[in-house]
C-alpha cells in the first residue's frame, strides 16, 4: 500500500533505527566486557524492569538504558572470565539504609536525592545504595546466603535462586 516514494522512505528509517540500535548493544558490550575483566564480583540490584517499565515518565529512559539486556550481558559474560555476578533481591532497602550506622529509615519518595541520618552523615541516594550493595554482595559471597531474613519455600530452602537439594527416595 502507497507509492515508491513511501517504500523508500520506510526502508531508510529502518536503517537509520538498524544503526542506533547496532552502536547501543555495541556499547553494552563494551561496558560489559570491561566490567567483567576488571572486576572480581559484580553486584547488581534485582530489580522487576517489565513493571517499572510501565510507568510512563520512565518507561523510555529505561528502555533506552537496556537494563534487561546489560543484566543478561553481564551474567553469561561473567563465567568467561571467572568472575561472579551477584544480584541482590530487590526488596533490600538499598537506598534507605545509612551505610554508616545500618539506620533503616521508614519512607523515601523518590525525589527525595539528599538525606540526612541522625547519626549526622549525609547521604546521596544513589551512593548510599550503591554502599549498602556492595556490602550485601559481599556477605552474600562470604555467608552464601540472602542477606535479610528470607521468606523460606515449603522445602525449607531460602528464597533465593540456589541449586534444588536432590532427594532420595
Amino acid at each position: 500500500k502507497g507509492s515508491a516514494n513511501r517504500a523508500r522512505a520506510r526502508l531508510k528509517v529502518a536503517k537509520i533505527h538498524a544503526r542506533i540500535a547496532d552502536r547501543r548493544r555495541d556499547s553494552l558490550h563494551k561496558l560489559t566486557t570491561r566490567l567483567v575483566r576488571e572486576d572480581q564480583t559484580i553486584v547488581i540490584e534485582d530489580l522487576a524492569v517489565r513493571n517499572m517499565v510501565k510507568n510512563r515518565k520512565l518507561a523510555r529512559a529505561i528502555s533506552d538504558a537496556a537494563w534487561s539486556e546489560f543484566r543478561s550481558m553481564l551474567e553469561y559474560k561473567a563465567p568467561w572470565y571467572g568472575r561472579e555476578v551477584i544480584a541482590v533481591d530487590r526488596w533490600f532497602p538499598s537506598s534507605g539504609l545509612c551505610s554508616a550506622c545500618n539506620t533503616l529509615r521508614d519512607t523515601m519518595p523518590l525525589h527525595v536525592r539528599t538525606w540526612t541520618c541522625d547519626c549526622g552523615v549525609t547521604h546521596d541516594r544513589d551512593v548510599n545504595a550503591a554502599h549498602n550493595l556492595l556490602a550485601a554482595g559481599l556477605a552474600v559471597t562470604v555467608c552464601g546466603a540472602g542477606v535479610r531474613p528470607q521468606r523460606s519455600a515449603p522445602d525449607g530452602q531460602s528464597a533465593t535462586k540456589q541449586k534444588p537439594s536432590r532427594r532420595e527416595p
